[in-house]
């Protein structure tokens, strides 16, 4: 699959594996949300299936993890300068919360991606923006 670039309004988006719980689907479309600096909508191709994602600088709060040399591997990223990390973002009636533990890795060239699963306790599953 040839995908544009990641940092574009809108970018195709292709897993090397199915995120844990959206099986089957690994092709996605990245949206850039005007309205909001630093927000995405990561969007299935060929599904009815949406997550919110925010950049890592805007995460705020030094959020900037050690990511394992084999995330870059598995999607084929040369440098770690080649990667974009996001943080799923969960909307919920209590606010928003970030899961921190796994944030998405993606190859700026070619579109390529993986969820890395942090093993470093110091990044929580559900962190309650602004909390």
């Amino acid at each position: 699959m040839t995908a544009t670039p990641v940092d574009t309004t809108s970018a195709a988006v292709e897993f090397a594996a199915p995120l844990p719980g959206l099986s089957p689907h690994t092709a996605f479309r990245l949206e850039r949300i005007p309205e909001a600096q630093g927000l995405y909508a990561l969007r299935a191709s060929e599904a009815d299936v949406r997550l919110f994602l925010i950049d890592a600088p805007s995460v705020g709060g030094g959020y900037a993890p050690r990511l394992p040399e084999a995330a870059r591997a598995e999607i084929g990223a040369a440098e770690a300068s080649d990667l974009r990390v996001l943080v799923v973002a969960n909307p919920t009636d209590d606010g928003v919360y970030l899961n921190l533990r796994a944030p998405i890795v993606i190859d700026r060239e070619t579109g390529r991606a993986t969820q890395v699963i942090l093993e470093d306790p110091a990044y929580p599953i559900r962190a309650l923006v602004g909390g």
